[in-house]
């Protein structure tokens, strides 16, 4: 009897190998990138034709999340598949905080690698380094190396914050021993260059928070000084992270590979290369956007060219939702004209409205995939517990606490069910929306930022601490249907208050 069920279990094992599927994956992550700042979405202010041509030939989701309606705990929750809430110290990253995942935790990095993936991240990162602080001059680790990725070449923040650096794998890039990094939250001396003392200099003038070290005419969050030969220029982004990706691809098509593609567009400082200035009518943040756009088809013919655009799934979305003056005097504000960059949602970065994390969402592997638009609500937090099901790799129990299997849903299967709840978050935590069905609740506890089109007057004027909608009838959260409605605000409230104590929410 024990060898027939030996065999009955190697036969189930067989067949699961077979099941699973091992193509390369590509992640595209854009920075504050909004629902309706892309063309097929409905922007009509600027063309984003390569963006636009991925979603032509894949599922396009007019139900995509991100996690936060902020960078760093967006980024936690897509690489650990876990709300960002549950951990401490997940708001937006300090220029030297320690590395916020930690060694041994479970990330689609360590999924992927375990099914036999090479890794890597290119781009932005934002997720701190080393143990209690980033050691500029030497190793900075732990890092992405330590969490599942063969090769990282980093932003190591966030470009409004310093320092403006590359970070390869545990070094910084480029740094001449002879001239140290030091960086710091206090000016330096009574000469260093600040945004406060030296505001004519400056190539882009700052409108609140970024007025201490000045890099390239542009002023910053924090102080550093050394590290000349290491420094970078903002313009030159957009390029350095094709020219990586590109290397690295090309080293690597022989095998399975997961490159988590994270673009500094169009986060400030908004600074596109200068053959991309001008390109809109939108000011330097619609030229972002075509940049960006740029690089998805960068990477697109790169694909084409080493043939393996049907070998490869890629997942284009955003860490947040769209912002417009976010510190800077870029004529974001003033240039905007008709364009919506939320779509028609209220909201955009900092708040829990669905501007603020309902953003572009595309998936596309060619022949895979069948072109077309899905309605079903998937997140970034869910694509770890979606390709451990894709490559057949086993979760933990204790590991990617609130990433669900959407797979089905992520390759456009007919009949495929995407969640049937989402929890959005601020940066904090202390802010929620919760989304069930045609449902959201808001449970709002202290003033955002925000870009509502609603206003914060309007809102504060609202009794209670709870707000209910119904997003068919009222997709820009504008009519609060708690009263009309007592018994769904109930029960939104309690499944809210469940999972957040529940401690997970994946079964």
């Amino acid at each position: 009897m024990w060898r027939f069920h030996l065999f009955l279990f190697s036969l189930c094992a067989l067949s699961s190998l077979r099941s699973a599927e091992k193509p390369n994956i590509i992640v595209i992550m854009a920075d504050d990138l909004g629902y309706g700042d892309i063309g097929c979405n409905g922007a009509t202010a600027l063309k984003t034709p390569n963006i636009d041509k991925l979603a032509a030939e894949g599922m396009r989701f007019t139900n995509g999340y991100c996690s936060a309606s902020t960078c760093t705990p967006t980024r936690f929750s897509l690489l650990t598949g876990t709300y960002a809430f549950r951990q401490k110290n997940t708001g937006i990253a300090p220029p030297n905080g320690p590395a916020i995942i930690r060694p041994r935790t479970t990330t689609i990095a360590s999924i992927l690698k375990k099914a036999g993936y090479s890794t890597a991240v290119i781009g932005k990162w934002h997720l701190g380094l080393g143990e209690t602080a980033p050691d500029w001059n030497g190793e900075l680790k732990p890092g992405p190396l330590e969490i599942g990725f063969d090769y990282c070449h980093l932003l190591p923040t966030t470009n409004d914050r310093v320092p403006q650096v590359y970070v390869q794998n545990h070094r910084v890039l480029n740094l001449d021993p002879k001239d140290p990094l030091w960086v710091g939250t206090r000016v330096p001396d009574a000469n260093h260059p600040t945004g406060s003392i030296q505001r004519s200099t400056l190539k882009m003038d700052w409108s609140h928070g970024h007025n201490e070290t000045i890099h390239n005419g542009i002023r910053r969050i924090g102080f550093y000084t050394g590290g000349m030969t290491a420094r970078f220029r903002d313009e030159d982004l957009g390029d350095e992270w094709i020219n990586r990706s590109n290397q690295w691809i090309e080293a690597h098509k022989d095998a399975p590979f997961f490159l988590y593609f994270a673009s500094h567009d169009i986060h400030v400082p908004r600074m596109p290369h200068e053959r991309f200035q001008g390109s809109t009518t939108l000011g330097f943040r619609g030229d972002c956007i075509v940049e960006f756009d740029w690089c998805v088809g960068e990477l697109m013919k790169t694909l084409d060219r080493l043939k393996l655009s049907e070998k490869t799934l890629i997942v284009l979305c955003s860490d947040n939702g769209p912002v417009l003056d976010d510190g800077y005097k870029d004529d974001a504000v003033e240039k905007l004209g008709t364009h919506e960059p939320a779509g028609p949602f209220s909201g955009g970065k900092y708040s829990v409205l669905e501007g603020g994390t309902h953003t572009p969402f595309i998936t596309r592997w060619l022949g895979r995939i069948k072109s077309g638009v899905s309605d079903e609500v998937v997140c970034t937090i869910d694509l770890a517990a979606s390709v451990a099901a894709l490559t057949g790799t086993a979760l933990t129990d204790d590991s990617c606490l609130d990433s669900q299997n959407v797979l089905p849903a992520l390759l456009g299967e007919s009949d495929a069910k995407g969640r049937d709840h989402l929890l959005q978050q601020d940066n904090g935590g202390i802010n929620f929306g919760l989304r069930m069905g045609d449902w959201k609740l808001v449970r709002m506890k202290t003033k955002g930022k925000s870009q509502a089109k609603v206003s914060r007057k309007e809102r504060a004027n609202e009794e209670g601490l709870h707000w209910l909608y119904h997003l068919p009838d009222d997709p820009s959260e504008m009519k609060n249907v708690s009263t009309k409605y007592p018994d769904k605000l109930k029960e939104m409230i309690s499944k809210l208050d469940e999972v957040i104590a529940t401690g997970r929410s994946r079964k």
